[in-house]
């Protein structure tokens, strides 16, 4: 099962290496990753996708609490939560299909962040799905390059008022 793990660390050198270490050392890969500071500059939240079984990742996590630099693990598998990811797609558009491509970054929400002379650089964000659609659309045009962001998440707001 894919877990989604969001780990409030301590934003210091070296935190960030003891964490994936500590997650690869137990044979778990890495299939997503994510790091960036906090609305507190002396935390970070790491956000790490894993594919492990319920033991395996109890396991895990008890061994991730052990680490002092470690304040708080939160697991988003299964709540409510906003996953967003950033990928940027080179699109091969000679100026003839310029309009084309520009169209479906439009339908997307996307927008063109950098224009060649056959090729267009298309920014987006979104959930998996999402981002895999525009891959696919872009794919008839052919993909120079692409780039992707690993995922981040939150958990959503409480509903109740």
């Amino acid at each position: 099962m894919k877990h989604v793990m969001s780990i409030l660390v301590e934003n210091k050198p070296g935190v960030l290496s003891r964490v994936t270490g500590l997650v690869s050392r137990r044979g778990f890969n890495i299939e997503s990753l994510s790091v960036g500071p906090t609305e507190d500059p002396t935390k970070s939240r790491v956000t790490i996708i894993v594919i492990a079984n319920a033991v395996a990742y109890e396991q895990l996590t008890k061994q991730l609490h052990k680490l002092t630099s470690v304040h708080k693990i939160a697991d988003l598998t299964n709540d409510a939560a906003i996953e967003r990811e950033l990928v940027l797609f080179k699109v091969a558009a000679p100026p003839e299909r310029r309009g084309e491509v520009i169209e479906i970054a439009n339908v997307f929400r996307a927008n063109i962040v950098d224009v060649g002379r056959s090729s267009l650089t298309v920014e987006a964000t979104g959930d998996e799905r999402k981002l895999k659609g525009m891959e696919d659309l872009f794919r008839a045009y052919g993909l120079r390059e692409v780039t992707r962001t690993g995922k981040i998440a939150m958990a959503r707001s409480p509903k109740d008022v």
